[in-house]
């Protein structure tokens, strides 16, 4: 299984913590669902927050996970209990959040967001939010409107679409899922026909949608909420080694790695999967010299590199 990246982890962690701890002892099946993870990945969770807490990290200041007959409980240590201090940079994102939640139509957010968004504007100073400018990414509104009508009315669409990790397009028709925005970015759910097999597809990368009048059946056990990552590498995808120097480390907080070892000198090792040359190229390029390939093909990044160096020097003709 792949190691999820560890924001993914936290945020699911920050929301199932205080959703446990406000109910008696909901099943597991149950907090599963409502949050859309595995059994197993539940309890790998549940079995890192034993060690959770403040210093000196005495069983008084530990959360306290108790599983039984099926059913989780979670105890706050009084130390939790403390009403929550934020400092302006963290009040600010809460706020960005909240107002990116109401532009959100399918959240269905209520009134009294509205109100605590309100209270935390006037602390903030930010005169009703006229200073900050939510954008939740450069998306045509005829395409994202028509996507979600799809998705409700369960109707197929015949997408013209930018692969990112191939560097081609293609056209495709496909089963419309979801549409959810995650890390800024908007992204459809769907079934695609020509894959046959789920696929994610970013709003931002279809040049355009058509109709093609036909339906299709609602997708069995689908989970409530939108998944929580976009990507998830097979496990037969060729498996590469990177050491990554500090200002590389994003690569191992943003995308799923099987494993992560602190090296000397602040380096951090990472194995990670990836089958697309193409978006494996742009990774090594982005990076350029803060990463060293320990296991995979080393000339991958000098070919890709050449290739560039030949279309900028050859100007305009070349589509640069």
């Amino acid at each position: 299984m792949s190691r999820e990246a560890a924001d993914v982890r936290l945020a699911r962690l920050l929301a199932i913590v205080p959703w446990i701890a406000a109910h008696d002892g909901p099943s597991l099946d149950e907090v599963s669902r409502r949050f859309s993870v595995g059994e197993k990945d539940l309890l790998s969770d549940l079995n890192l927050l034993f060690m959770c807490g403040v210093y000196p990290f005495t069983p008084d200041v530990l959360i306290d996970v108790d599983i039984a007959d099926g059913r989780v409980w979670i105890r706050m240590a009084d130390y939790f209990r403390r009403p929550l201090r934020l400092n302006a940079q963290e009040a600010l994102a809460l706020l960005s959040a909240g107002r990116a939640f109401l532009a959100y139509p399918e959240a269905g957010a209520g009134a009294s967001l509205a109100t605590a968004l309100e209270k935390l504007d006037s602390v903030l100073g930010l005169a009703g939010g006229e200073g900050l400018d939510v954008d939740l990414a450069d998306v045509d509104p005829d395409v994202l409107s028509a996507l979600r009508d799809a998705a409700e009315r369960h109707l197929k669409v015949r997408l013209d679409y930018y692969s990112y990790g191939r560097d081609r397009r293609s056209r495709r028709v496909v089963h419309p899922w979801r549409v959810f925005n995650q890390g800024g970015e908007w992204y459809l759910e769907a079934w695609c026909e020509s894959a046959q097999a789920e696929r994610m597809f970013r709003l931002d990368r279809i040049e355009t949608l058509e109709p093609t009048g036909e339906g299709f059946g609602p997708p069995p056990g689908r989970p409530s909420r939108p998944p929580a990552a976009v990507f998830h590498p097979r496990e037969d995808d060729p498996m590469w080694v990177f050491d990554l120097d500090p200002p590389a480390h994003w690569i191992a907080e943003q995308y799923p790695t099987d494993s992560v070892e602190q090296r000397p000198e602040g380096v951090l090792r990472v194995r990670l999967r990836a089958a697309r040359s193409a978006w494996l190229e742009r990774l090594l390029l982005r990076a350029g010299p803060h990463l060293t390939v320990v296991e995979g093909d080393t000339t991958v990044a000098p070919r890709a590199a050449e290739r560039v160096l030949a279309r900028y020097r050859a100007g305009p003709q070349a589509g640069v």
